[in-house]
């Protein structure tokens, strides 16, 4: 069986112990330690375990013993076990509060009490706590404000805790208000806190670091201001609440100091290193943790001590500055804005201009702010020139074909505006000199040039009046081909380079190509010698060359200023080639299309006419040089006669005979070109008498008798036998004759003829035949 005390209080112990089988009851006694009389006892039935021992003395050490009995009450086991009781109960002397979450409590102390539990509970049991403590008085925490408790206490040792004291009655105090304080200006600070219940009265006092004055002030309100203070300057402000039973509560304590003095003297300076901005410094002011400087366009720095830069600065800026002062309670009124005006902008864009060559001008937009500005200029030959100038340009002078770099800063008492934009300018190419034109055919010129500098290309023109003809080359030489005739030609060479463009000024040369190629319209023979040649002009300043070449090498020229020109001296029948050649001070033109010319043939040396019957001649005569055909004419008033023949000779018929006939004879050449050939004339002989009569006469005589068709016309009549033949010629105008010595019976041919004025007998009169009979017959 086992036994052990479970608890005890000042006067009683309750025991704890094991069950017994066949024990009907139990019985606790309790017996001064070392003492074997037992001074109380308890009995409980045979189902409990657990039971107490009262009316012990406190503090004080026992021996307890369990006995297990049966029915008679004999004792069939039991168990000791020591233990001492609490301390005697102590007792409440006052309990009041100080903090609105604690109340203390004095207590009397009692024997042998090595601790005291303090006790605090809301009289609804919301609320309910205890707290240990070593010794009076104690306090109990964790309370509720301006809250109403019951308060007891109990000792502590070893064995237990005795039982509670007797009750009190405490009420906490009211919470401290919570203050918050700021500092609208440097000369003032505002207190603001939240209402605490049942408070009747606010009760608020300020002092001042390192000051024992200290100033109070009542209020009912939520919110006060201390004004006239020092600026930047510590205070501390204690405040409590009043409760309805006039006991003040909680003090809260809060530090606050105001706003610094607005910062004078500032002063700002423009720097470029290490990075553009403003230096801005100020005299320090009191109370002050920190300076901010602010610039007008949001920029800001901030400081310690009593200087700081702003960055960035931009070219060009007008900014104010003003400085504020800062401490826990805020910034300070900002000082007066100080204007500063930043380094000017670079002026950009920045051009060149060339008015006239070698007068170059660097020229920009004003930019403001800006006092002057300067222009470095650098060719490319190594040659630095700077130019200072008030106004928005500078110039230079600048030599053909050069290149420059330039760049403009600008000037103000601040500094210099940052590096602007490079300009590279490059000048036109210079115009080339000692320029040659020459014509190398009539439609080509050629002109050359001695090399510029600063050129990459060469656009050479040729500019007439209705289009220009260009030849772009890198060499110093161009040939302008297909160029009109007989045009005045305005020739330049225009270099050029990529970057510049190209020169326009260089000066033109005046150039005429050669006079057009000449157009013959027209060639006429003036004479059997002559030929005039005509031919078209569009050049009235140039002279003409005809020139008029033969099969053999037979050359002949004529010249003349107009359009046309006679070639002498042309033998007949011959084949010539002519063209024509103007010739100017710009040269010679083509020579014109070539024209076949083809003289007159020749007349023939000889004509002969012949008459072969009275109404008939036979004209024949020498071939004649270059005649293909001829035509052959007799003409009189009488009438014409004319024949066309390739041959060189011609019969004519219907010829009027007694009649003078003129003749001529056209040779024609194969072209059509005729020679008008005209020769003595010819006259037709007496034409043959009609009317031819023989009549016998005596003596053997025959009478021949005719008609006479002109009575000047002398005749011949001529008999002709077998035998013989006899003639007979009357005076001029006699139309009979007497023929003697004829034959009868014979058969004899006369013939009637005229005489020519030669004396000779027209052959073609034909004859007649008659027989001689014996007399009374013919």
């Amino acid at each position: 069986m086992t036994v052990s005390v479970f608890t005890v209080t000042s006067k009683s112990a309750v025991l704890r112990w094991s069950r017994y089988d066949g024990a009907l009851s139990y019985r606790v006694t309790a017996s001064l330690r070392n003492s074997p009389v037992p001074l109380v006892f308890a009995s409980f039935g045979q189902n409990t375990v657990l039971g107490s021992v009262n009316s012990l003395n406190p503090n004080t050490a026992y021996t307890f013993r369990v006995e297990a009995l049966d029915s008679l009450m004999n004792g069939l086991a039991d168990a000791n076990v020591d233990g001492s009781t609490a301390p005697d109960v102590p007792s409440i002397l006052m309990a009041s509060s100080k903090e609105s979450a604690s109340i203390t409590v004095e207590f009397t102390e009692v024997s042998g009490a090595t601790s005291y539990i303090l006790r605090a509970e809301t009289s609804d049991g919301s609320f309910f706590t205890e707290i240990p403590v070593s010794s009076s008085p104690g306090t109990v925490t964790g309370l509720q404000p301006y809250t109403l408790y019951s308060l007891s206490v109990m000792s502590v040792n070893s064995a237990g805790r005795s039982q509670p004291s007797i009750s009190v009655e405490a009420k906490t105090v009211l919470p401290a208000p919570q203050l918050h304080t700021s500092s609208p200006s440097n000369s003032s600070i505002l207190v603001k806190w939240d209402p605490v219940n049942n408070t009747v009265l606010y009760s608020l006092s300020i002092i001042k670091d390192s000051s024992y004055s200290r100033s109070r002030i009542n209020t009912t309100g939520t919110e006060l201001l201390f004004p006239d203070l020092e600026a930047g300057t510590r205070y501390c402000i204690k405040g409590n609440c009043w409760s309805p039973e006039n006991i003040a509560g909680d003090d809260f304590t809060i530090c606050q100091i105001t706003r610094s003095p607005t910062p004078q003297s500032v002063a700002v300076v423009v720097t470029s290193t290490p990075e553009a901005g403003i230096v801005v410094s100020w005299d320090s002011a009191q109370g002050a943790e920190q300076y901010v400087a602010w610039s007008s366009t949001g920029h800001n720095c901030s400081s310690s001590t009593n200087s700081c830069t702003l960055i960035p600065l931009s070219c060009g800026e007008t900014k104010s500055v003003t400085v504020t002062a800062v401490n826990q309670a805020g910034s300070s009124i900002p000082s007066y804005p100080v204007q500063v005006i930043s380094f000017p902008c670079p002026p950009q864009p920045i051009w060149v201009e060339e008015a006239v060559p070698g007068n170059c001008s660097v020229k920009w937009s004003s930019i403001p702010h800006a006092d002057y500005y300067t222009t470095f200029i650098k060719s490319d030959d190594g040659i630095e020139g700077t130019c200072n100038s008030t106004n928005p340009f500078c110039q230079f002078y600048c030599n053909c074909g050069y290149s420059y770099i330039m760049s403009v800063f600008a000037h103000n008492h601040a500094g210099s505006s940052p590096p602007g934009p490079l300009l590279n300018h490059t000048t036109l190419p210079c115009c080339p000199e000692l320029t040659t034109v020459s014509a190398v055919s009539w439609e080509t010129l050629m002109i050359e040039w001695s090399p510029v500098r600063g050129a990459d290309l060469y656009e050479t023109r040729a500019v007439d009046s209705v289009q220009p003809v260009l030849c772009n080359d890198t060499a110093p030489r161009c040939a302008l081909s297909d160029l009109a005739c007989n045009t005045n030609y305005s020739v330049v060479v225009i270099p050029c380079n990529d970057i510049s463009g190209c020169n326009l000024t260089c000066r033109p040369q005046m150039h005429e190509t050669a006079p057009c190629m000449p157009e013959i319209t027209s060639m006429s023979q003036s004479n059997t010698s002559g030929v005039s040649i005509t031919w078209t002009s569009d050049n009235t300043l140039a002279n003409y060359t005809v020139i008029v070449i033969g099969d053999v090498g037979d050359t002949h020229i004529c010249q003349s200023n107009g359009t046309s020109c006679q070639v002498t001296d042309l033998p007949c029948g011959s084949i010539y080639e002519v063209s024509a050649i103007a010739k100017s001070s710009a040269g010679e033109s083509m020579p014109s299309y070539t024209v076949p010319l083809e003289t007159a043939p020749c007349c023939p040396l000889s004509l002969t006419v012949s008459q072969v019957t009275q109404a008939m001649t036979n004209v024949s005569w020498f071939p004649a040089n270059g005649a293909q055909t001829y035509i052959a004419s007799l003409s009189s008033p009488r009438g014409h006669a004319q024949c066309h023949t390739m041959q060189t000779e011609c019969v004519m018929g219907c010829i009027t005979c007694g009649t003078n006939y003129t003749v001529s004879l056209e040779a024609i050449s194969r072209t059509g070109h005729k020679a008008e050939c005209t020769y003595h004339g010819f006259s037709a002989s007496e034409c043959c008498p009609l009317g031819i009569r023989l009549f016998r006469g005596s003596n053997n005589t025959l009478r021949v008798r005719w008609r006479s068709i002109n009575t000047l016309t002398r005749y011949t009549a001529e008999v002709s036998g077998s035998d013989s033949t006899n003639t007979c010629t009357p005076e001029p105008g006699s139309s009979t004759c007497v023929v003697s010595e004829i034959v009868c019976g014979q058969v004899y041919s006369v013939v009637v003829a005229p005489l020519n004025p030669d004396g000779t007998k027209v052959q073609f009169c034909t004859s007649r035949m008659y027989s001689v009979l014996y007399r009374g017959r013919r």
